[in-house]
């Protein structure tokens, strides 16, 4: 498996939206890669987030644009749908493969 790292900020989500995912959710376990990171609301913010670190074990598809940074897309990208049908396995890392940046 891959090593996670922040490659985007997400709009928020609908009510809908966030039932669907969070019944889906399972909590982290104890050496999570992130435990102990300290997330903020935007990228040049320093107003903390209180935050619940989940297992990463689900794959979500996300809508984007083209923009990218220093490796990680400039704007908010918007949540499409959960890909039941993938595990973080199938996905490729970030960067590689069409649609990853190489438009």
């Amino acid at each position: 498996m891959g090593v996670l790292r922040t490659v985007a900020r997400s709009t928020q989500l609908h009510p809908d939206q966030a039932r669907h995912i969070g019944a889906r959710l399972t909590a982290a376990w104890p050496g999570h890669a992130w435990e102990g990171v300290r997330f903020t609301t935007s990228w040049q913010s320093h107003t903390p987030l209180d935050v619940t670190l989940v297992e990463p074990d689900l794959v979500a598809e996300i809508v984007v644009d083209t923009a990218q940074s220093g490796g990680v897309w400039r704007h908010a990208v918007r949540f499409a749908r959960l890909r039941e049908d993938m595990t973080p396995a199938d996905v490729l890392a970030f960067g590689e493969g069409a649609g990853a940046g190489g438009l």
